[in-house]
């Protein structure tokens, strides 16, 4: 059975945008994110804006990611514009993919099968991407939150329910 969502996870969340980045647009994904995870009994310690582009995406995520036991959730870059490679960043820093999670994430909406997102495990932090619609992003990291706390518990061997 898994974790409860209330169980104690410390979680950051990344906003992949040019138009965030450049201050033509309004970081509403990267909000709407950190209001679900601190909701569901997270403690967000760091919300984080990056541009578009798998080299950047990489760069911010192994920033954020040494030394961190947690989850981290990105919001924007899945689609299927040009510069839409936040898939691509995530690959380049994960040691494992967690396909399971990114199945349950697309499956939660029609629109979801549009999101290239991936999800896996780099040391102790999974990384999940979401949309960049502040509906897609909310939906897709709700589909998962349940088996989250689970999941970096096992990542940092704790003692589990299983």
């Amino acid at each position: 059975m898994p974790t409860p969502p209330n169980q104690h996870m410390v979680a950051k969340v990344l906003t992949v945008s040019d138009g965030v980045v450049a201050g033509t647009r309004t970081d509403v994904s990267g909000a709407a994110l950190v209001e679900v995870l601190r909701s569901s009994g997270a403690t967000v310690v760091e919300s984080a804006v990056c541009a578009d582009g798998a080299a950047t995406v990489a760069t911010e995520l192994l920033r954020m990611s040494d030394g961190f036991a947690g989850l981290i959730v990105t919001t924007g870059g899945t689609g299927f514009s040009p510069r839409d490679e936040t898939p691509e960043g995530t690959r380049a820093v994960i040691g494992r993919e967690a396909p399971g999670l990114a199945e349950a994430m697309r499956a939660v909406n029609p629109l979801g099968r549009l999101s290239r997102g991936v999800a896996g495990v780099r040391g102790e932090c999974i990384i999940v991407n979401t949309p960049g619609s502040p509906k897609g992003c909310v939906e897709q990291l709700a589909a998962v939150l349940d088996v989250l706390p689970h999941a970096v518990a096992l990542l940092g061997q704790n003692p589990t329910d299983h």
